[in-house]
């Protein structure tokens, strides 16, 4: 009887289950999207329902695809978007609200508050990050502020919090374990990285109190059991990871100064710096990229909040492509002699900006722009944000990094965003044969926990590269061009 791992995908747009066998191939998958909702301006939600009901579809897809059960899969991984905030009752596992999701900016007059009481430097002390609506902690405390009763439920201790993975294990186990990894902790901005625990002086400050809070658990170990009653028998959960840390592992980043970038929604740059948090001058996050054995391993990340969306805006919002795979061949088309610059602040600019009031902008149109030209800034503009990242990465670190740029994501399928990429970085960019590395990795952490796939050493060497694409453009015109877009981008700040 063949054996698998399980790995749940669980990401901003859509649902995913992805099976794969002993040797990392994949066995089958399951996808489905579910609805966004944006109530107000800057705001985004996802009903917690959806959720839950697109990962047990999924995960139903992919084994009936492969004519399995669940008996035959060793074990299951979960990756999941970071940050999205959920609180449910603990008697009923109804959810007191929808998700906040991690793109949410509800909270930017809190984290103003703070940054005028001068507390932002303990937040970054102690948890490497910056005061910002994306994290978790603010949308606790919204949530706990503008729900009907939900405080007084919290400080009884009738509620749980919950970023997805928590969410889904819970339910996944039947209410029997309420648990996170420390990857996801990290991004809640109430987790101490250098202790290793949950900080009672940012909860405090907060006003969360710590009953609402899960136990942290290293990225691969015993999550429990799934319930009998899900999927018609059960196994163990052994490996949770969030979606960027899940990609670091999928990508065998293991070794201080390797880097990986994941174009999906947005786009994540990691780069591992071993067990040392490195302090970023350039308002980059501190974080953990994976924890194995009780043993942190720490990354410096850049955070871009709008990458596959610009593309999807092109498609959805105005209509100007068919399919968002056609982006790369419209792009290649472009007239050479425009430099159209698209900024897409949609929900503010992330690293190294942490602008959350400026709005998207467009410069550079004539009347000869059009479809392609857009198509093409669009992509540029990812290429332009990754560029950013990588510069206040090497100030960080205090030398040029001699780095090869792995990639995953939806977007690196196009050829052409690639090379630009390559080219506008002006450092090698590699693209691996597995490109569903989130789930990789969810898999890998899960399947290291019962022994039924390698040590990471042993791991790191079976990743493959299937091409990589080398920098063509001279040093002049990639400045000449990162010019342009900073130009661009200091014209959109909302501060400018």
């Amino acid at each position: 009887m063949s054996r698998y791992i399980l790995a749940i995908d669980q990401g901003t747009t859509s649902s995913r289950a992805i099976l794969f066998d002993k040797d990392f191939r994949i066995v089958s998958v399951g996808q489905q999207e579910f609805p966004q909702h944006f109530p107000q301006s800057g705001w985004v939600e996802h009903d917690p329902a959806d959720i839950w009901n697109s990962t047990l579809a999924t995960c139903r897809e992919a084994l009936a695809k492969a004519d399995a059960t669940i008996d035959q899969v060793v074990s299951i991984g979960i990756t999941n978007q970071r940050e999205t905030t959920v609180i449910w009752d603990r008697e009923t596992g109804k959810p007191i609200h929808n998700a906040l999701v991690w793109q949410d900016r509800r909270t930017a007059p809190l984290c103003a508050k703070l940054k005028e009481d001068g507390l932002e430097p303990l937040f970054t002390e102690k948890t490497g990050l910056l005061l910002d609506p994306y994290f978790s902690g603010t949308k606790i405390a919204w949530l706990l502020d503008n729900v009907d009763g939900a405080r007084t439920a919290a400080n009884q201790g009738k509620l749980a919090f919950g970023t997805i993975d928590t969410f889904l294990l819970w339910h996944l186990t039947g209410g029997r374990v309420h648990a996170t990894d420390a990857t996801n902790a990290s991004r809640t901005l109430i987790y101490d990285i250098h202790t290793g625990g949950w900080s009672d002086d940012l909860l405090e400050i907060l006003r969360i109190p710590a009953s609402l809070l899960p136990d942290v658990k290293d990225s691969s170990a015993d999550y429990g059991m799934i319930d009998p009653a899900v999927f018609g028998g059960t196994t163990r959960i052994g490996g949770v990871a969030g979606d960027q840390q899940a990609a670091t592992v999928g990508q065998a980043c293991f070794q201080p100064g390797m880097m990986k970038s994941t174009y999906g929604t947005g786009c994540f740059a990691l780069l591992n710096t071993g067990d040392t948090p490195v302090r970023s001058s350039n308002k980059l996050l501190t974080t953990l990229a994976y924890q194995l054995n009780g043993k942190p391993t720490y990354a410096l990340e850049g955070s871009i909040f709008v990458a596959g969306s610009a593309v999807q805006w092109l498609r959805d919002g105005l209509g100007l492509i068919e399919h968002a795979a056609h982006s790369g061949e419209l792009a290649n088309d472009a007239d050479p002699g425009q430099n159209v610059i698209l900024v897409p602040a949609f929900v503010g600019l992330g690293a190294p900006y942490w602008d959350s009031e400026c709005r998207g902008a467009i410069f550079g149109l004539t009347r000869a722009s059009g479809p392609r030209e857009f198509a093409r800034a669009a992509l540029e503009s990812v290429c332009y944000q990754t560029r950013d990242l990588l510069t206040a990465m090497t100030a960080d670190m205090g030398s040029e990094l001699d780095t090869v740029l792995r990639v995953d994501g939806g977007m690196v399928a196009s050829d052409w965003t690639m090379q630009r990429l390559a080219d506008l970085l002006g450092v090698p960019v590699d693209r691996p044969t597995i490109l569903e590395t989130t789930a990789l990795g969810a898999a890998y952490l899960a399947g290291l926990e019962m022994d039924f796939y390698p040590d990471p050493e042993a791991f790191a060497k079976l990743w493959m590269r299937e091409n990589r694409f080398t920098p063509t453009l001279s040093a002049a015109a990639r400045d000449s061009a990162y010019a342009r877009w900073q130009d661009a981008v200091r014209r959109t700040l909302s501060q400018s």
